[in-house]
């Protein structure tokens, strides 16, 4: 087999490891909020803060990071997020209390969006035109086998053995990923026309922006579920204390799926692929708020929702495609705007608890984002279309 193959296959198996440990920390840690409640003596309430810090490093960090690197290679960025987050976990797991807790969440949500916005753009190029999108897809399946296998593993060692395992665990494969790479991904030239002011330009891109506005949106329709699935299975459909890791673990392998199937989506239309899925983002949500009552269906549900998640690879690539000279803000930023959907979705479906309609509100949330979400994609559609830009319609993009 041809070297060079081999190495980018290597390289993108890096990148999708120190993706796997992004994946376990964000969400083991939502599983484990209890358990840290309780060990640093403070109310859940209070210890959420860990998990609202997090969500704010990621947004803040994705787009000051782009711009900061922009004269960098990727290879010595990628390598400087993933050091960076093994270390904020390491603190993570040491902090003596919760002041420490919420800071080093807080920086390690810093590298988040831009390690895998960046990475997602160093497989991309690294593979043929016609395969870019499959090597988005195999990065973010890091993200998806993380709910699949490391978070219900990592918890567990977690409920086991103390909540700072977890943290544990997740930096010693932060640093696997970190070695991996430094000794397989080859070492790129940095881009001549890259530069802060340039990245910055994508911040005045309608295109850009409008495809922001899709995840932005509709992605919060799966968030406005997946915040209150473990609420909504106990006092509703009544399901065992079992049933909701597999539940969630359901999730993660319909993401899994999703993923491969999402890749192929983009690779025959990107706005064709973005609006399947958001038109199954509006019809599981109200699938899931129809059969609430019964926890085995609810399961099934959750694996469907699931196979919806990989729109973030139509709507990356298509920012690859929009954003010109400024590649990295550009690809950093759709995750930053579905960190944004994170906070979105639960917090409208919070409204409508406080309002009396019930868990089964959730999916009617859910749904209605979704809505929104394609009407967002309708109006990138129609800019594309003004604009006389390649993949203006929901037919197949051209080689």
């Amino acid at each position: 087999m041809d070297r060079d193959i081999v190495r980018s296959r290597l390289t993108i198996l890096s990148l999708g490891l120190g993706a796997f440990a992004i994946g376990i920390s964000e969400f083991a840690s939502m599983g484990l909020l209890p358990y840290f409640a309780a060990g640093l003596g403070v109310t859940e309430p209070m210890a959420g803060h860990a998990i609202s810090a997090y969500a704010l490093g990621v947004v803040v960090g994705a787009p000051v990071i782009a711009i900061l690197g922009a004269r960098l290679s990727r290879k010595s960025i990628l390598l400087g997020l993933i050091g960076v987050f093994a270390v904020a976990n390491a603190l993570t797991a040491m902090a003596p209390d919760i002041r420490t807790l919420i800071a080093s969440r807080a920086l390690a949500g810093l590298p988040h969006g831009a390690y895998l916005g960046i990475a997602m753009l160093l497989a991309a190029r690294m593979l043929p035109p016609e395969r870019r999108s499959a090597g988005v897809a195999q990065v973010l399946m890091g993200l998806t086998l993380a709910n699949v296998v490391g978070v219900p593993v990592a918890g567990a060692i977690g409920q086991a053995f103390g909540w700072r395992w977890c943290f544990v665990i997740t930096a010693a494969i932060a640093l696997m990923s970190c070695a991996a790479l430094w000794r397989v991904a080859p070492r790129d030239a940095v881009d001549p026309a890259a530069s802060p002011l340039g990245e910055l330009g994508a911040l005045v891109n309608p295109a850009v922006l409008l495809t922001l506005l899709v995840g932005a949106i509709g992605f919060g329709s799966i968030f406005a579920v997946y915040a209150y699935l473990s609420a909504a299975m106990i006092e509703v459909a009544g399901a065992p204390a079992w049933a909701i890791p597999v539940a969630l673990s359901a999730f993660g392998v319909g993401a899994t799926i999703g993923n491969v199937l999402a890749g192929r989506l983009a690779g025959w239309s990107q706005f064709g692929g973005a609006f399947v899925l958001l038109v199954g983002m509006v019809v599981v949500p109200l699938l899931y708020a129809s059969v609430l009552s019964h926890w085995p269906l609810v399961t099934g549900a959750m694996f469907l929702l699931g196979a919806t998640a990989g729109l973030v690879i139509p709507l990356q690539m298509r920012m690859m495609d929009v954003a010109g000279n400024a590649q990295s803000l550009a690809a950093v930023m759709i995750h930053a705007a579905f960190n944004f959907a994170n906070a979105l979705g639960p917090f409208l479906a919070g409204l409508a608890l406080a309002g009396g309609y019930g868990y089964r509100a959730t999916g009617w949330v859910g749904a209605a984002l979704a809505l929104g979400g394609i009407a967002a994609l309708g109006l990138a559609a129609f800019h594309a279309r003004h604009r006389g830009m390649p993949g203006a319609t929901l037919r197949p993009t051209p080689a």
